[in-house]
C-alpha cells in the first residue's frame, strides 16, 4: 500500500485503509453496550449523485436531519457505513472524500443533528491499481467489517441495532453482523428494479427487514422509539 494512501494528511484512514472517524470519546468498557443506527450514506442520508466528490453538489435527502437528531436525543450512536468504490476507480481520492464530510456534518449540525462514526471502504474488485483492488474485501458491504469495527471501537450491542440503506448490500451487511434488522428506503438506488425485492430476500425469523419511503422511515425502528 502507498505511503500517500495512508498519510499524515488523512489520520482517520487506518493501517488497513478503512477510513475510521470516531466523532466521539469511546464508550467506556463498564457501559452498558448500546444498540446503533447504521446508515449508508449516498442515497439515505444524502442525494445521490454517482460517486459524490464535490461538496457543493452534496444535499441532504428531506428528513435525515430530523432521523438523525432523534437518535441523538435518545443517545442511540448514528454511524456512517459507506461503500467509495469512486476511490477505487480512482475518480476522487480522501481530500474529496473529507471535504464532502467536512459539509455534511456542518448541514447537520445547523439542524442539531451530529453522526457519531464514519466507515468507509475504497477497495472494489476493479480498483484500477494494486492496493485498491480487492475481490471480496472484509469492510466492503455486504460484508459486514464495517460494522465488526464499529462495534468493537464504540462498543455497540449489535444484536439490537439496524442498518438503513438503499441497496441490498447494505441488508446484506446488517444480516451479515448479527444485526436486528434493515430498512431498506427508496431514495437513491432503492427505486431501482430488483432492489427491493433481492433486500426483502435477507428477511428471516432472527434478521427483520422492514421498507419504507425514505430515512424518515427509520423513526418507527425500535431504537429509536
Amino acid at each position: 500500500m502507498p505511503q500517500d494512501f495512508i498519510s499524515p494528511d488523512f489520520p482517520f484512514v487506518s493501517s488497513s485503509g478503512i477510513w475510521e472517524e470516531l466523532r466521539v470519546p469511546k464508550l467506556s468498557a463498564v457501559t452498558e453496550p448500546r444498540p446503533a443506527l447504521f446508515l449508508d450514506r449516498d442515497g439515505v442520508v444524502v442525494e445521490e449523485v454517482n460517486y459524490l466528490h464535490r461538496a457543493e453538489n452534496l444535499t441532504l435527502i428531506a428528513g435525515a436531519a430530523e432521523v438523525i437528531a432523534k437518535a441523538n436525543a435518545l443517545k442511540v450512536p448514528v454511524v456512517i457505513v459507506t461503500n467509495q468504490a469512486g476511490i477505487a476507480y480512482g475518480y476522487f481520492g480522501w481530500q474529496e472524500f473529507e471535504a464532502v464530510q467536512n459539509k455534511l456534518h456542518r448541514e447537520l449540525a445547523a439542524s442539531g443533528a451530529t453522526i457519531d462514526a464514519v466507515y468507509a471502504c475504497p477497495f472494489h474488485l476493479k480498483g484500477e491499481t494494486i492496493w485498491s483492488r480487492a475481490e471480496d474485501h472484509e469492510a466492503r458491504k455486504p460484508n459486514a467489517g464495517m460494522l465488526t469495527r464499529a462495534q468493537k471501537q464504540l462498543n455497540l450491542d449489535l444484536r439490537n441495532s439496524w442498518i438503513v440503506g438503499d441497496r441490498d448490500t447494505d441488508i446484506l451487511a446488517g444480516k451479515k453482523a448479527g444485526l436486528a434488522g434493515g430498512l431498506h428506503v427508496l431514495t437513491g438506488h432503492g427505486n431501482r428494479p430488483g432492489e427491493r425485492t433481492a433486500a426483502l430476500q435477507a428477511n428471516t425469523p432472527a434478521y427483520q427487514v422492514t421498507t419504507g419511503k425514505d430515512l424518515r422511515a427509520a423513526l418507527e425502528l425500535p431504537l429509536l422509539k
